[in-house]
């Protein structure tokens, strides 16, 4: 379980410079150059941006979620111990 949430968090393509970081308006300027020069329609990037943004904040609530509910069991775990 411990391995599997470390792997969750883990982020070794953008640490090590492989990928760019997508946090950013326009994830890959090369891309956007070349969707410029080839006369394409501009592509809207704030429903992007949008999504991205919630599903950060739904990775946050899990986390808090997850941190809080372990922090309940250790509590319970602690008041039944305390009663024997």
């Amino acid at each position: 379980m411990l391995r599997f949430l470390l792997n969750l968090c883990h982020r070794p393509s953008l640490r090590f410079g492989l990928r760019r970081d997508p946090r950013g308006r326009f994830r890959d300027p090369r891309f956007v150059s070349f969707m410029a020069q080839n006369n394409r329609t501009k592509l809207d990037t704030d429903l992007h941006d949008t999504v991205l943004r919630g599903r950060r904040i739904m990775k946050n609530v899990f986390r808090l979620a997850l941190a809080g509910g372990c922090a309940w069991v250790v509590l319970e775990s602690a008041k039944a111990l305390a009663v024997f």
